[in-house]
């Protein structure tokens, strides 16, 4: 009888210490990097608020994932009393080309404070590009009543003074964006193109959306952190420009989602085409 009490607890503070931590590997997972859309993910994380935001970022299992079907999960939950925020960054250096993000989200479901965001970024180009900033996001930015809930910007849009000309809160039949949908830009060094399709299918369809930017706008220059930028129109990429998705709250002092829900968003599949592909 003793051994069999014994065998039951060595049993029983095994699986508990099971628990205590996240495997090293599991599906779609290596530690901190993800395996998505044939391409190496870095996966931030941060134990107090960063940018954007600024949020905590997890690195949990649960809430950064791939799953059978190969398909990117980012969540923003809450642990311990603190909301988490998600972001992926690949280990890829990108330049002009064409970005293809198919997503499986709802927006409109989003709680009004939300962000969902496919967009480019380079730490070392601020003076030069300002980060190098091209974007799609998702978000009803505060206001519970917006019906456009997806936007197309080239960055600076809000450092220090505001420029809306950089910007576009385009109309999509919200049919479209409940379920899987697919959204592009292609950015050269004279003009980006935003598109946004219905379904997976991108190429020889109809747009249900589309915005372009050119070089017909006015240089504009990002303030952050008592800097200030050189002139910008369309930015350029750096040496060190990658991709970046992110699932996140605003305002400031992450407070999470302002109906205290859990969200999740799918990312189907990402391509990245060189220009001149």
């Amino acid at each position: 009888m003793k051994r069999i009490v014994f065998l039951t607890a060595l049993v029983a503070l095994f699986a508990a210490s099971c628990k205590q931590s996240d495997p090293t590997d599991v599906l779609g997972r290596q530690g901190n990097v993800v395996h998505f859309a044939g391409r190496k993910w870095d996966i931030k994380s941060s134990n107090t608020p960063v940018g954007p935001g600024p949020n905590y970022f997890s690195k949990k299992y649960d809430d950064v994932w791939v799953d059978e079907n190969g398909y990117l999960h980012l969540t923003i939950d809450q642990h311990d009393g603190l909301w988490y925020s998600s972001e992926v960054i690949s280990q890829d250096t990108m330049g002009y080309g064409t970005y293809v993000f198919t997503i499986q989200a709802d927006p409109m479901s989003f709680a009004e404070n939300v962000v969902f965001g496919l967009f480019t970024w380079d730490n070392n180009t601020f003076f030069s590009d300002g980060n190098s900033e091209v974007d799609i996001e998702f978000s009803k930015w505060d206001d519970a009543t917006s019906e456009t809930p997806t936007t197309y910007s080239v960055q600076p849009v809000s450092f220090g003074t505001v420029y809306p000309e950089r910007t576009r809160e385009v109309a999509i039949d919200n049919s479209y964006l409940k379920g899987v949908s697919t959204h592009l830009f292609t950015w050269t060094d004279t003009l980006i193109t935003w598109k946004s399709f219905d379904g997976t299918t991108w190429q020889n369809v109809d747009p249900v959306a589309t915005w372009s930017f050119d070089l017909d706008h006015p240089a504009r220059v990002k303030e952050e952190g008592g800097l200030t930028s050189d002139p910008i129109v369309i930015p350029a990429p750096g040496n060190t420009t990658n991709t970046r998705m992110n699932f996140w709250t605003l305002p400031f002092l992450a407070i999470g989602p302002t109906n205290g829900l859990k969200h999740e968003v799918v990312v189907r599949d990402f391509i990245y085409l060189p220009a001149g592909f």
